[in-house]
């Protein structure tokens, strides 16, 4: 651990800014989640559940795609009753499971001067979710796919270094698929993979405890 905090003292020679999180798979366990949503519109148009490749997809991309993807074209018409049956709040949230140890490590952040955010792909959830656990005060901003371009576009990165007055290279996205790695490429942000081995990434986390202990030592000292 201390060459690893001695390596990011090197890379944020004036301590880390900010922290960017992506949502599923970083900040909750959504995977039962999301495969339980879009599992309940294909029951409602009479269609075969997914299938572990479509279940990988729709964990990284946006509602829209998604359901390009597992919707056959001739059944789409039919998808806006299908969406009006599912009540968010009652069907999915409750499957939904903050990471062990994440609200510490919020606490902990906040506390140190740290500016928080979210870049996700879903669309027009989060402030549900957020809401749901109590965390909405925690970020700023939180961008979506319904703001900006989805990921592996740069523009909700872009956004959120122009809100916070920093440079790409003073903050970290956190994220858990290729997409994110590619997205943080492109805006010229450093990225941590979270419990994702195979991703090209500066830091690899396992668990929010290991992230508390490998930001010690090299968070901002004048963070505002």
């Amino acid at each position: 651990m201390q060459g690893i905090r001695y390596g990011l003292d090197r890379h944020f020679p004036e301590g880390i800014r900010g922290i960017v999180f992506d949502c599923d798979g970083v900040l909750f366990d959504s995977r039962a989640s999301n495969i339980h949503y879009y599992n309940l519109l294909l029951d409602a148009l009479g269609l075969p559940r997914m299938t572990p490749s479509q279940e990988d997809y729709v964990h990284m991309h946006t509602v829209g795609e998604s359901l390009n993807h597992i919707v056959p074209t001739d059944y789409r018409d039919r998808l806006p009753e299908a969406r009006s049956r599912i009540r968010y709040r009652q069907h999915i949230l409750p499957l939904l499971e903050p990471e062990p140890g994440l609200r510490e490590t919020l606490w902990w952040l906040r506390d140190a001067g740290v500016k928080l955010a979210v870049h996700t792909n879903r669309t027009d959830s989060m402030e549900y979710v957020l809401d749901h656990f109590g965390m909405t005060d925690f970020f700023f901003p939180v961008m979506t796919a319904g703001r900006v371009r989805a990921k592996p576009h740069p523009e909700g990165l872009h956004v959120i270094l122009r809100s916070w007055g920093v440079a790409p290279s003073s903050i970290v996205f956190i994220g858990d698929t290729r997409l994110d790695e590619e997205t943080a490429r492109a805006a010229g942000v450093p990225f941590w993979a979270y419990r994702s081995p195979t991703l090209t990434a500066q830091v690899h986390v396992t668990d929010y405890w290991s992230l508390s202990q490998t930001l010690r030592g090299v968070l901002a000292r004048d963070c505002d």
